[in-house]
């Protein structure tokens, strides 16, 4: 990639130490697991979706029009909605003609549980922490401040 004036030199740099970085990580998360939790966490980011899966947890296999009424939303907005949260894995829709019935897939928490497992079973421990690791080593926290 050429660049064509300074802040596409940085855009370059950026880009290549990103991927650098990457290449270095330590991560115990296979790439796999890291783009399901992130379609999880996207399907989560929106109140619409949460109020969605929380109407599914007292409903289980409810049908598409009674998610409209609950949430009150226009259907062609559920239906977006619901179309993230399938493609998530958290939502399972299943064709019973002339309706969709849809129902949750705990299943697609799975790598997203683990992590939070990890986060929870490291503790608040930065702070305590000697040093800020960077890509080049660690630095003692008293120069970076």
């Amino acid at each position: 990639m050429l660049a064509s004036s300074i802040n596409d030199c940085y855009i370059v740099y950026r880009r290549s130490t990103e991927v650098s970085m990457l290449d270095q990580r330590t991560s115990t998360i296979a790439d796999t697991d890291a783009e399901q939790i992130a379609r999880v966490a996207k399907a989560l980011s929106h109140p619409a979706r949460v109020r969605i899966i929380e109407f599914l947890l007292s409903r289980p296999g409810c049908i598409g029009g009674d998610i409209v009424d609950e949430v009150g939303l226009a259907q062609s907005t559920v239906s977006e909605h619901l179309r993230i949260l399938k493609a998530s894995g958290l939502v399972v829709g299943t064709i019973e003609r002339p309706r969709i019935c849809y129902s949750l897939d705990p299943s697609a928490l799975g790598p997203l549980h683990i992590l939070i497992g990890q986060i929870e079973a490291r503790g608040p421990d930065s702070a305590e922490a000697p040093c800020c690791y960077t890509p080049t080593g660690c630095i003692p926290k008293d120069v970076t401040q």
